[in-house]
């Protein structure tokens, strides 16, 4: 839907709170009272914003686990997931969709805590029994652990602290070393080739 693309280009760029009806609507060259046929309100339509979001999320998830060559390569397509959709991110955007819109950040939270866990824990699995992730690690500490590195960036307190990187340069840092602190020998070698081929690319 149009309206819902828009409203998360401009969302994302500039966040939730700046971003009024009036805008969306101007944006999109319609009157507000049009905008409102579709919408009962601006907490409505963050919440279809969310949902669309989460969906994408899910799908895209979902394909890059089919398309992988192993746990390791998965992470990799994960980054550039990830690093695609943080590219015009506004930083604050999670911290004020938990203070401003509380049901829609509950939709993502849900998300995160549900299927991005069980997804992050099937990974850790798939690696354990590819021998590229060491055998020692508890699967369920990882796996919480490694979705709160993951949000840790969208800290406005760390954020602020180490402000002279982008959050995908944040994002690709962290997940380095998540994955270099679980990879047995023959996962680090894995690690190295991969890295390589992102900087031949670059």
């Amino acid at each position: 839907m149009r309206i819902i693309a828009k409203a998360h280009e401009l969302f994302m760029r500039y966040g939730v709170r700046s971003i009024s009806m009036d805008e969306i609507a101007s944006q999109l060259g319609m009157s507000k009272k049009t905008l409102y046929q579709y919408f009962t309100d601006k907490d409505n339509l963050v919440e279809q914003v969310i949902a669309d979001e989460i969906k994408r999320n899910a799908e895209r998830c979902t394909f890059q686990c089919q398309q992988s060559e192993n746990a390791i390569h998965e992470v990799f397509l994960a980054i550039e997931m990830v690093e695609d959709m943080l590219k015009n991110m506004n930083p604050l955007l999670l911290y004020e969709l938990e203070k401003y819109h509380p049901k829609a950040f509950r939709q993502f939270y849900e998300h995160k805590n549900k299927f991005l866990y069980q997804e992050i824990t099937r990974n850790l699995k798939r690696g354990i029994e590819e021998e590229l992730y060491r055998s020692d690690i508890k699967i369920d500490i990882m796996a919480a652990y490694r979705i709160e590195s993951i949000f840790l960036i969208f800290n406005p307190a760390f954020n602020q602290s180490i402000g002279k990187y982008s959050l995908a340069e944040l994002a690709e840092a962290i997940t380095q070393h998540f994955l270099y602190g679980i990879a047995t020998a023959k996962g680090q070698k894995l690690i190295a080739k991969y890295l390589q081929k992102e900087l031949n690319r670059v």
